[in-house]
């Protein structure tokens, strides 16, 4: 745990009382602070009076009484409507942040020089924070991985010298974070997300673009540049007196780091250097997990590792569950779970990765649907839609894509695997992207990717499946 001594002695509130709602309070208390905590959930509520907090509703708190509201990230600070205690928080005059402030300031005050990369961006960003801390840690670094990623950040180790932060930062979380000042911050891409939580797609990319103009004197930004509003990013940043390592998976770059067929490239200049190759690693298949290991190797770069070092640890990544993760073969079908995919263009990323695509898609449906991915269509064999978004999808595909309403997920794999099983096609391919969020029928996607792997194995005789 990080202690949060900023607050030392003074009040804070705390509204949403989740994992990092929960770990900030214990955070503040270790630090000297007094916490009064509130949740709409009434059994959240209790779990905090359980472990000791002083809870109340900050309806009815005097706000005069608090030095800042500590915001749970999942709750609105300014669209569709800011929230009730933020507007409270701001009719008083007391900040508005999270925790990943919290941490940044505390960093600040006890080991400024501590190394720390915050990575940011619509689709990648999970796969991109687990690779960078793989490479670090097969390196031979204390590295704490934390963040929108899984762990809550004050429940990480604090910083110190030579200890390495990989945090991976969501927009909701970039938008509490005033003072985020990262010695590597990373931007992979911004493509339409969240439009409901910050208005338009400009004050979206503005906010992203926050954590690289952040970065901290001496650091350095690794942007890709693949998408418009990365590319002007760039540019601004750099021409503001900041390191900018330009990243692209679609062109040479004359100065940066450019995946060039199964190889990424660092240019200098008229200097070319190999800094590894990615082909036959099934954990980094596809053009969007090359992006996503040219931005982990710039980072690393600028941490300081070899080539030698990050081809190490690119051959031994894992990969992230959820996110194109190989559950195995049941005859030579292979079934991939991207429960992750919750919107058009993360789907885009792994319909690009195959052929002879068996695809379940849907759920809670994302503003523009699935219109963006037809020119992936004829990858598609038939398509097996659940959940919410099934028949809009059903409308898109028309009559171009074979598809069912399955409804749920229990009946797509079963019709599914029996169709891919019986296709007479060489390699077929169940692929989980939804294209959707979770919440009609699951409570996350990692419960809706879990489900999809029992599922599959309930289904008999699935092997893991072997790299090559």
């Amino acid at each position: 745990m990080i202690p949060v001594t900023s607050f030392a002695g003074k009040t804070v509130a705390v509204f949403g009382l989740g994992g990092s709602g929960l770990a900030s309070c214990h955070a503040l208390k270790a630090g000297g602070a007094e916490v009064v905590a509130c949740d709409d959930n009434a059994a959240r509520m209790a779990e905090a009076a359980g472990a000791g907090f002083a809870t109340a509703d900050l309806r009815a708190a005097d706000w005069k009484a608090f030095s800042a509201l500590l915001l749970t990230p999942g709750v609105p600070l300014t669209h569709p409507s800011p929230h009730w205690s933020v507007l409270a928080a701001s009719q008083a005059g007391v900040e508005v942040i999270g925790d990943i402030e919290l941490f940044c300031r505390e960093r600040r005050r006890y080991a400024p020089d501590a190394p720390f990369v915050a990575i940011t961006g619509t689709n990648g960003k999970s796969t991109t924070t687990a690779l960078i801390a793989h490479l670090m840690r097969e390196a031979g670094h204390d590295v704490q991985l934390g963040g929108n990623i899984g762990t809550a950040i004050l429940s990480l180790e604090p910083p110190r010298a030579g200890r390495v932060h990989v945090v991976e930062v969501s927009s909701y979380q970039i938008d509490l974070a005033p003072s985020l000042d990262p010695s590597v911050g990373v931007l992979i891409n911004v493509t339409e997300d969240h439009i409901d939580r910050h208005g338009t797609l400009a004050r979206y990319a503005a906010i992203k673009e926050r954590l690289v103009a952040g970065v901290q004197a001496g650091g350095t930004a690794v942007i890709g540049v693949d998408d418009g509003w990365c590319q002007a990013a760039a540019d601004r940043i750099e021409h503001a007196g900041t390191r900018v390592v330009r990243v692209s998976v679609r062109r040479p770059l004359a100065d940066g780091l450019y995946a060039e067929g199964e190889r990424i490239v660092q240019a200098s200049g008229a200097a070319r250097t190999e800094i590894a190759r990615i082909g036959g690693i099934g954990s980094l298949r596809g053009l969007h997990n090359a992006q996503n290991a040219a931005c982990a190797a710039a980072a690393a770069r600028a941490l300081g590792l070899t080539p030698r070092a990050i081809q190490q640890g690119l051959r031994t990544f894992p990969g992230l569950a959820h996110r194109m993760e190989e559950v195995g073969r049941r005859g030579n079908v292979l079934f991939i779970n991207d429960s992750k995919g919750t919107n058009a263009d993360a789907t885009a990323r792994a319909l690009a990765s195959f052929r002879d695509i068996f695809w379940i898609a849907g759920g809670k449906p994302k503003s523009g649907g699935i219109v963006s991915l037809t020119e992936y269509f004829p990858r598609i064999v038939k398509a097996y839609l659940i959940g919410e978004a099934a028949a809009k999808f059903a409308v898109t595909l028309g009559g171009t894509v074979a598809h069912e309403i399955s409804g749920t997920l229990d009946v797509a794999i079963a019709h599914a695997a029996r169709d891919a099983a019986a296709c007479g096609l060489a390699e077929p391919v169940v692929l989980l992207s939804p294209a959707c969020a979770s919440f009609d029928q699951f409570p996350n996607f990692e419960q809706r990717g879990a489900r999809f792997r029992e599922l599959v194995r309930a289904l008999g005789d699935v092997e893991a499946v072997k790299e090559a």
